[in-house]
């Protein structure tokens, strides 16, 4: 018998299983390698304070989790893992009209006043204007001004995946992949068996880490989770050799830009939030992406499209991720419904819940991400 079963091969969950693997316990970390996975295919940009529309909670959350990369890292290269993806590059925050950049100013106070308390990944934020804008990224188009946030970062998904991967092996760690669908054996009020790969598991607690398939082991467990599949369709370009170097590119809308070493420059994304689990991708899906990476930045329609990767963020009707216990089974925890945020939130999400699955107190609040809030929701609605 295990101390520990993950179940959830992402980021989320190989940040729980390192975490636990790392302070001793035996841990066996099951993933269903599903295709969709949202790690692989997610661009990881990691600038909680550039955001303007989330909640009080899911900042305090990211600021947490932007800073705990320092940490995160500084472990893994102690691990022998290094090779992560992550890169301060800094971050453009464009206006692409004269509507938009007049709403600069506004976003920059607030930006100030984030750094100024304490957020990570800011640093000194200035306004540019749009030859400046273009001086840092080549390929754009007109711009009407712009946000400097120099502190940005980015990651590469996949990489830091096997980086935690890796590591919690090297701490002892069980990695069990499987090509079939792992279930679930609940008995009263406990979680007692993980069928997977042909063999039966056994730990005194599950930490369930599924991504966008969580609701659906939770419903085999009798609770409603409402976690469900959001669809990102994004585009890898192959471009110049200096592109390596660009920032990463936002603005006042939900697309994005970002290059990795190669010149590799990646465009996202759709938000496609009745797809299911269709993991296809589509004519639609792709000239949304490649029309406005080409509006944004026209310097880019001579690169040579290399892959679209599909992936399916796990959602919540709130926007906020479910971390924590499961009511009435006392040995499951959650750690999942991080939708397009999960490269940002999960290694720090990750280390929450297995700090909670080993008696320890966490230093967040987690009481806005609990399940039962959903419950509360449902019987007052």
């Amino acid at each position: 018998m295990d101390d520990f079963i993950v179940i959830g091969g992402g980021i989320v969950g190989a940040s729980a299983a390192y975490h636990l693997a790392r302070a001793g316990a035996h841990v066996t970390l099951i993933d269903q390698a599903q295709p969709g996975q949202a790690t692989a295919a997610g661009a990881g940009i990691i600038a909680p304070g550039s955001g303007f529309s989330q909640s009080a909670a899911f900042f305090r959350l990211a600021g947490r989790a932007a800073a705990y990369y320092e940490e995160l890292l500084a472990n893994l290269a102690e691990d022998g893992e290094s090779n992560t993806g992550y890169e301060t590059v800094g971050l453009l925050h464009i206006a692409t009209s004269e509507e938009e950049a007049a709403r600069l100013p506004i976003l920059l106070r607030l930006l100030e006043e984030r750094q100024a308390a304490g957020m990570k990944n800011l640093g000194e934020v200035r306004l540019l204007d749009g030859n400046e804008a273009r001086a840092l990224f080549p390929a754009l188009g007109i711009v009407h001004g712009a946000i400097h946030i120099p502190d940005a970062a980015r990651l590469d998904g996949g990489l830091m995946r096997d980086a935690l991967r890796g590591a919690a092996q090297l701490r002892g760690a069980r990695i069990v992949v499987t090509d079939h669908e792992a279930t679930l054996v609940r008995e009263g009020k406990r979680l007692t068996q993980v069928h997977a790969d042909g063999k039966t598991f056994t730990a005194d607690k599950v930490i369930l880490a599924a991504g966008a398939w969580s609701g659906q082991f939770a419903e085999t467990l009798g609770l409603a989770l409402p976690v469900y599949p959001q669809r990102g369709q994004i585009l890898h370009l192959q471009g110049p050799a200096e592109a390596s170097g660009w920032p990463i590119v936002m603005g006042f809308h939900s697309h994005y830009l970002l290059t990795f070493p190669g010149g590799r420059i990646v465009g996202g994304a759709t938000r496609e939030s009745h797809a299911g689990f269709d993991v296809r991708e589509t004519a639609g899906g792709v000239r949304e992406v490649l029309n406005e990476m080409l509006r944004v930045a026209p310097g880019l329609a001579d690169a040579t499209l290399r892959e679209v990767r599909i992936g399916l963020r796990p959602a919540t009707p709130d926007g906020l991720p479910i971390l924590g216990c499961v009511p009435n089974i006392e040995n499951v925890l959650l750690a999942t419904g991080h939708g397009a945020s999960g490269l940002q939130l999960g290694p720090y999400s990750g280390a929450l819940v297995a700090s909670l699955a080993t008696g320890h107190e966490t230093k967040l609040d987690l009481s806005p991400f609990k399940a039962e809030r959903f419950q509360a929701n449902e019987k007052h609605g």
